[in-house]
């Protein structure tokens, strides 16, 4: 089958070297090495792809919004940015497009410290080079855990998960008190055309929200590089040209938030953790669906 022209590993295959060159993250993640700084070097390549890909009429929506969050950060608040997710290009497009909005913007862009699963650290090199360009904490995610069926082997990897995730969250308050954001992506996947089980939110979100104090919800509108018929293949992913509309909500209250995800269903006996992380996808879909009117009109 000839590889689509349009596909990351073709159209910029010859960023490879470069990217290989300039790296410089542990591709086996311990509690050791969680944090993993933003290299600016793979930044520069990785916001010239926004340039080659996202249409002049992108934008960010509710920057007062962000504002507003910015300055709850710098009186102390703990921060958490919960996001639609669609495609590895979401968050260097997040960034993209604060970066170039308002000082507010660009403030907040720089606090930013995305949670991150290790299968962006060590499945592949290239993928390991580009997801390097921004800060992160890496995880070890439980639906990795949950699909080893080898009982001695996820009794292994049980314990690894446990020591990772441990040193992930000490990390995470670490530089929270340092005047940083978290970032997450509340379905813990990108969303599969078709299967709207990506779509669901992950039960343990809400941990996040129960350790921060104000959050603000991201919808994503658009999308420059959509999977291929393999979604493991992160390198087959498709560039497309396309404008992109970032919307940020207004600052929430998490102990409120909570509060109201769990009175909207009283009667139910489902678990509260996953009732508040599907509150959490309603309001991003809202979100969505809103703005996805006249997008490309």
């Amino acid at each position: 089958m000839t590889p689509n022209p349009n596909a990351l590993a073709v159209r910029y295959r010859h960023l490879f070297p470069e990217l290989i060159r300039h790296s410089r993250a542990e591709t086996v993640i311990t509690e050791e090495n969680v944090f993993q700084p933003a290299n600016m070097e793979i930044r520069t390549l990785l916001e010239q792809m926004c340039v080659d890909n996202m249409l002049p009429n992108s934008e960010f929506r509710g920057l007062d919004n962000v504002a507003a969050f910015i300055e709850q950060i710098k009186a102390g608040k703990r921060g958490l940015i919960l996001m639609e997710h669609y495609s590895n290009f979401d968050l260097p497009g997040f960034l993209y497009l604060l970066e170039h909005s308002t000082p507010a913007g660009k403030e907040l862009a720089e606090r930013i410290v995305a949670i991150a699963g290790m299968k962006l650290s060590e499945e592949n090199k290239y993928v390991s080079a580009f997801a390097e360009g921004y800060s992160r904490v890496v995880i070890y995610p439980s639906r990795s855990l949950a699909a080893i069926t080898d009982p001695v082997q996820y009794e292994k990897e049980e314990k690894r998960s446990r020591a990772i995730n441990l040193a992930s969250m000490r990390t995470l308050d670490r530089v929270r008190k340092e005047g940083k954001v978290a970032l997450v992506f509340p379905s813990g996947t990108r969303y599969r055309p078709g299967k709207p089980e990506t779509k669901r939110g992950v039960r343990e979100i809400d941990s996040y929200i129960r350790l921060s104090d104000v959050i603000i919800l991201v919808s994503i509108n658009g999308n420059c590089l959509r999977l291929s018929e393999d979604p493991a293949d992160m390198l087959g992913d498709v560039l497309y040209q396309d404008r992109i509309i970032m919307t940020a909500s207004p600052v929430i209250d998490c102990k409120a938030f909570r509060d109201e995800a769990v009175a909207t269903r009283p009667d139910c006996d489902e678990d509260k953790k996953q009732i508040v992380v599907d509150y959490v996808m309603e309001k991003l879909e809202e979100m969505h669906e809103e703005n996805e009117k006249g997008r490309l009109a």
